[in-house]
């Protein structure tokens, strides 16, 4: 997994890459956790993530869960087709906000 973060003043893009797996996760939750509390919106841009387990959508819905209780507006952009195929079939689709 890479993860390469980029702010725009407030505004936080976390470009993931390869894979967020059962192996990965852990170290993409702590990315994550790191910078709360810098950002006023997040963007996750799934450019080139090739995949993401149950355990990666895990992450993301903690993410969510936490940033919604703040009012902090998280996105996901830039979804390929076999990661948005995972997150309809999931029902992901519906609860993360998707460009």
């Amino acid at each position: 997994m890479k993860i390469e973060k980029k702010y725009n003043e407030k505004e936080l893009t976390m470009e993931v890459g390869d894979r967020v797996d059962t192996v990965t996760a852990p170290d993409f939750e702590n990315e994550v956790m790191d910078e709360m509390g810098k950002f006023d919106s997040l963007i996750f841009d799934f450019s080139n993530l090739e995949y993401i387990s149950s355990a990666g959508l895990r992450v993301l819905i903690a993410t969510q869960k936490k940033l919604n209780a703040e009012n902090i507006p998280m996105v996901i952009r830039n979804v390929n087709d076999a990661i948005m195929e995972i997150l309809v079939i999931s029902g992901f689709d519906k609860i993360f906000k998707i460009e």
